[in-house]
């Protein structure tokens, strides 16, 4: 089991469970639902879900005032929160101080970064009942916790006072002026407000569910801060338009292997859904100031977009770069130890490639081709740019 994991099995899902308890004035096991519970956690969850992925009648909505469906939230979808949290964060260059979590509910996000390293981290959210369950979660679990009302991503408001190594925003951008279509512009306004809080060497971080729609629009958000001249850390490793919204049918999310905590797979089951994997769409952006790493003429850098795409004597990936989304594709016969590691690249994973050919809808890799694995998947890119 990975770290992660063992720490939400051991740590935050005994926690989670007596908090759900004690605000229900009901008692059971310590570290497991019983099955009447899961199956009414199930059926919330799956009211919840279906309220936040297909007509999205529940986004912007004050859903977490709700006992039940703020109880679904805290037994499902903070232990899926605060694994993203910790993956997301392992990618920045460097462990944030203070914290700002922003929109963060029961606070799953801001005690990530609490885990992570954080010293001093504050939660922000207009409903007091999700902050109430935070303070709660967070004496349960021995942490420090500031949590404070806030109701300023409603609307145009400041955030709150004073300046920070990180400011997360997780799973709320998206719910902001839904429907509005000034929506994109607006949510690119309060991102840029947002940097103006953010320290020298510090990081934005905003985290999304992996829907089509929801990925579409953090990346219409991040071409527009781009073109401000923000830089972005993660995932993208070039200045310019994102490829991924050439067509309308791509966007780009990432993957991250997981095991569920028990009760989070019984719930999952009794409302039909899947957790097999981590998926969210993620982005970094610097504050003003840091620019882009500068890569020399020629050099052919990707990300990998995709997972394996088995042919008939061939592999293929898609790979996100300065030259755009493109395949990358080796014959069999081509494997030698220089391009070796193409064999066992996942989605994420950041890699140098030269002695390429453009063939068809991308570049082969061919008897003179090198493959290098830069940074893999959930590890900050090294510095110095030494790629």
């Amino acid at each position: 089991m990975d770290p992660i994991s063992r720490q939400l099995d051991e740590k935050w899902m005994p926690a989670l469970i007596a908090t759900w308890r004690r605000a229900r004035k009901a008692k059971g096991p310590e570290d497991e639902l019983l099955p009447a519970e899961v199956k009414e956690v199930g059926a919330a969850v799956r009211r919840l879900s279906l309220g936040l992925t297909r007509e999205r009648e529940l986004a912007g909505a004050r859903y977490m005032d709700d006992p039940r469906l703020l109880g679904a939230y805290l037994l499902f979808y903070w232990p899926v929160s605060y694994a993203q949290a910790r993956n997301a964060l392992r990618e920045l260059p460097r462990t944030p101080r203070t914290v700002l979590d922003l929109g963060s509910g029961p606070a799953p996000m801001a005690l990530a970064a609490v885990d992570h390293g954080a010293a001093e981290v504050t939660a922000a959210d207009r409903s007091e009942p999700a902050l109430g369950m935070a303070r709660a979660i967070a004496g349960q679990g021995g942490e420090a916790l500031r949590a404070r009302a806030w109701d300023g991503l409603r609307g145009d408001g400041e955030p709150p006072d004073g300046t920070y190594d990180l400011i997360i925003i997780g799973h709320a951008l998206n719910e902001l002026w839904a429907g509005n279509e000034a929506a994109i512009a607006r949510r690119a306004q309060l991102l840029e407000r947002l940097l103006g809080r953010v320290k020298a060497k510090g990081s934005l971080l905003v985290i999304e569910p992996a829907l089509r729609e929801t990925s579409r629009g953090l990346l219409e958000v991040r071409d527009r801060l781009v073109a401000a001249g923000y830089a972005v850390r993660s995932p993208c490793l070039y200045r310019g338009s994102c490829p991924a919204l050439e067509k309308a049918s791509d966007w780009c999310h990432a993957e991250r292997p997981w095991t569920p905590p028990r009760a989070v797979q019984q719930i999952a089951k009794a409302a039909g859904l899947h957790k097999e994997a981590l998926k969210m769409t993620v982005l970094a952006i610097a504050p003003e100031g840091e620019d882009w790493p500068a890569l020399e003429p020629g050099r052919r850098l990707f990300r990998i977009v995709s997972e394996p795409l088995q042919g008939k004597g061939r592999l293929r990936y898609m790979g996100c770069g300065p030259e755009g989304r493109v395949g990358l594709a080796m014959q069999e016969k081509h494997e030698s130890p220089a391009t070796r590691p193409f064999r066992h690249l996942a989605r994420g994973d950041v890699v140098a490639v030269t002695g390429t050919e453009e063939k068809g809808d991308g570049l082969a890799l061919g008897p003179e081709s090198a493959v290098r694995l830069v940074a893999p998947a959930g590890k900050p890119l090294p510095e110095p740019w030494d790629w």
